[in-house]
């Protein structure tokens, strides 16, 4: 196994340099600049969880971002960069469709990275979101999760690096506008009916998200542009539930490509910086 890249992700040279245009927000010059980032992210994150703790625990997303740095990081120079033997895959939410199916978060993980790698299998923890019954799923998975992760000093997981996206409304996992009881809940998997979509699906609540180590959105794309925008600066009522994604004990981070960043470079040309919403400050 290789040493760690030398160059830490908000500090990166050449032509993937993101530009860290606010605290915690980091802007690569296009998409696949961004994968790279992010498998770097990966990689490092990877290696100072293992050097602490002696295994890395991490929350995956789905979407085209994800799979393109999950292909990254099954290259040769990247895998050979991690001890894969330590690292345990979680998922921070699924659709209830089997494995195989294209709209798995779970099958496109394996298709472009699980089956590249040498992961034990019994450190992959996928979520069984196609159960017929879904709840005891659901509470299965939050048994898996209780085994493998610490806790928090309020119960919670505590995940070295969780993955999301940013939906295109602010949902994140499956966590839709509108959705009640995933906020102030004990329960760290749910199971919410997403009317528009006519389907539950199984998902990390927010206090889950909110106890990590470190959260990072990946964000890509001119139609993401408007949400990042909104979900960065604008104060909404009710807020989105991309900005009560806040880690208030962690460390946010949002990697996002120039497409995406469009309104929010604008507005720095504009106003000379960019007036962030305030995060909740951490708990002493």
């Amino acid at each position: 196994m290789k040493s760690p890249p030398e160059i830490s992700v908000s500090r990166a040279g050449g032509k993937d340099a993101p530009r860290e245009v606010a605290p915690g927000i980091l802007v690569c010059p296009n998409a696949e600049a961004l994968a790279r980032v992010s498998a770097r992210l990966f990689v490092e994150s990877a290696w100072q969880a293992i050097a602490k703790d002696q295994k890395f625990c991490v929350a995956l997303s789905g979407g085209k971002t994800p799979a393109a740095f999950f292909r990254i990081l099954a290259t040769p120079e990247y895998r050979a960069q991690v001890d894969w033997q330590r690292m345990h895959l979680f998922w921070g939410d699924e659709r209830p469709v089997p494995p195989e199916s294209d709209q798995s978060n779970y099958g496109m993980a394996r298709r472009e990275l699980i089956i590249r790698v040498g992961i034990p299998g019994s450190n992959v923890h996928r979520m069984e979101a196609e159960a017929e019954n879904i709840g005891h799923a659901a509470q299965a998975y939050e048994d898996t999760m209780r085994r493998v992760l610490p806790r928090n000093d309020q119960g919670f997981p505590r995940f070295h690096l969780i993955f999301l996206g940013l939906g295109p409304e602010g949902h994140v996992a499956s966590i839709f506008p509108g959705a009640r009881g995933l906020r102030d809940t004990s329960r760290w998997v749910s199971t919410p009916t997403i009317a528009k979509l006519n389907s539950r699906r199984m998902t990390f609540t927010l206090p889950v998200l909110n106890s990590a180590e470190q959260v990072a959105f990946l964000v890509s794309g001119d139609e993401k542009a408007e949400i990042l925008f909104q979900m960065l600066t604008v104060k909404s009522d009710p807020p989105l539930p991309a900005q009560l994604v806040t880690v208030p004990n962690g460390k946010r981070t949002v990697l996002c490509d120039e497409d995406a960043a469009r309104l929010v470079l604008d507005e720095i040309r504009k106003k000379g910086e960019l007036h962030l919403l305030a995060l909740h400050s951490k708990k002493k």
